[in-house]
């Protein structure tokens, strides 16, 4: 018997978490039954204390894991494939439940046989060394696996196969380097995009208020305005991550947003709702104790609302629109009590309209990016509805320049401007801008997000530009 027959002979059981994907399946099932129905929160405690493996079985039995989403590592799979073809025994051992494991080796099809956890067996560490020690035999069979859980089944394999191996478990498991599989590590970059920090620039909405009460250089103010700032800014990202988490399934199947680091695989979902707590608690510490209660309850509010948004409301159709709306206007009214600024009505209804507009336009894009799929997924949207969206998106950003037009007229303009009748030059400025990133959108030349595209497009900064400087100008002389 040659070498290639004896390797061949030897089956390789491989792990699933953490080594044939880079995500961890009970994560996500957990995740999924979190945005499903929430309330099954409060029967987690019930469901530990009866053993990991009945915890496991219950969440398995309450949802369903789209296999097929799941961030296979390519490299390991093509190693597997490979192997499968030249007729080695492949057998998938895994600690999740054995539905999944089941689901995951139907999928593959390169699995002969699955050892996986029931509700009375968690199949990991010393009870999966065990079991394959019954099968195989010790030294029998080759293990894949990435965790120092898997050290003790290493050692009564044969070979070792270590995927995404940490320090301590290559220094542990010395391995050759045609059985290392390395991934890359999450870095300080990729924890910042899972915060998404360009999104930041939204929450500069926090200092509008003071802008137009011409206050935005008085010490104090400006201060208060800019601690409103950071906590929104540390809560936006805490609804992010918990978007990105509750959202993992429709970001795989779509283009962009499956790079990011949740989808991805590229962060432990796990540390994703730890970093949410922390943010969570980290801003309303800034609100509360940097700023004054008032704050404090209107930057829950918003996280509450960015919460409902998250698990119910984002599904709905037109209702997330205005809910999305809300949350922009929501910052305004923040930025004017953090600063003690009184905020015009004329400005809340402008902001309204503005946004719903950016919120529809966000919605035809995703529409106009759909190929095979006939709707947006978790969101509802229907190929069938892109002409109303295309028609009421636009149609909402003229209502704002129209309330911007009436605000002209009105007497509050006047304490305020010395020549009020320059504003009127903001209004084809405004009317260029939002017809333009609509021709840009059906086009398909916009960003899925309208604040991104924004950031990087040069006419909306020199729009921004002119827009600011008639409004200086119009505030210091008389014309």
């Amino acid at each position: 018997m040659n070498v290639n027959q004896e390797h061949t002979q030897v089956p390789l059981c491989v792990d699933l978490d953490g080594t044939l994907i880079a995500s961890d399946t009970l994560w996500e099932s957990f995740l999924i039954l979190l945005r499903q129905s929430p309330w099954c929160i409060f029967f987690v405690p019930f469901w530990l204390l009866q053993g990991k493996s009945y915890f496991k079985q219950q969440i398995t039995d309450r949802v369903s894991l789209d296999i097929s989403s799941l961030p296979f590592r390519e490299g390991v799979l093509s190693f597997l494939q490979q192997e499968y073809s030249r007729g080695r025994v492949l057998i998938l051992a895994t600690a999740a439940n054995e539905k999944i494991a089941d689901a995951v080796a139907q999928h593959l099809k390169i699995f002969s046989e699955v050892l996986a956890s029931s509700a009375q067996l968690n199949l990991k560490g010393s009870n999966k060394r065990d079991a394959l020690i019954a099968r195989f035999g010790e030294h029998q069979f080759d293990y894949m696996g990435d965790a120092m859980a898997d050290v003790p089944i290493f050692k009564a394999a044969r070979h070792a196969y270590l995927v995404a191996p940490s320090a301590k478990l290559s220094a542990l498991i010395p391995t050759p380097s045609e059985r290392v599989f390395i991934a890359p590590r999450p870095t300080v970059k990729t924890w910042l995009k899972a915060l998404r920090p360009h999104q930041w620039v939204k929450n500069s909405l926090i200092f509008v208020p003071l802008f137009l009460a011409h206050q935005l250089l008085i010490g104090d103010k400006l201060w208060a305005a800019g601690l409103a700032f950071i906590a929104f800014s540390l809560a936006a990202s805490a609804g992010y991550v918990l978007n990105d988490l509750l959202d993992l399934s429709a970001d795989r199947a779509h283009k962009t947003k499956k790079n990011r680091p949740f989808a991805a695989g590229l962060l432990p979902l796990e540390f994703g709702l730890l970093l949410f707590v922390g943010l969570v608690v980290l801003s309303m510490s800034i609100a509360f104790l940097g700023l004054h209660s008032r704050f404090g309850w209107v930057l829950l509010l918003y996280l509450v609302f960015t919460l409902v948004y998250s698990f119910y409301l984002k599904r709905k159709v037109v209702l997330d629109v205005i809910v999305l709306a809300g949350l922009y206007t929501h910052r305004i009214i923040a930025g004017g009590i953090a600063a003690h600024v009184e905020i015009s009505s004329w400005l809340l209804a402008f902001s309204m309209f503005i946004f719903m507009s950016l919120a529809f336009l966000k919605r035809y894009v995703e529409l106009l990016q759909l190929t095979e799929q006939k709707e947006i997924k978790n969101r509802n949207y229907v190929i069938d509805d892109i002409d109303m969206v295309a028609s009421v998106g636009p149609t909402s950003g003229y209502l704002a320049v129209l309330v911007f037009s009436l605000y002209i007229q009105s007497d509050a303009t006047r304490v305020l401007y010395k020549s009020p009748s320059l504003l009127w030059l903001i209004c084809p400025a405004l009317l260029y801008w939002i017809t333009r990133v609509w021709f840009l959108a059906r086009r398909g030349q916009m960003a899925d997000d309208p604040v991104q595209f924004a950031l990087t497009d040069r006419v909306s900064w020199w729009t921004i530009l002119l827009i600011v400087t008639l409004m200086a100008i119009a505030n210091s002389f008389v014309l």
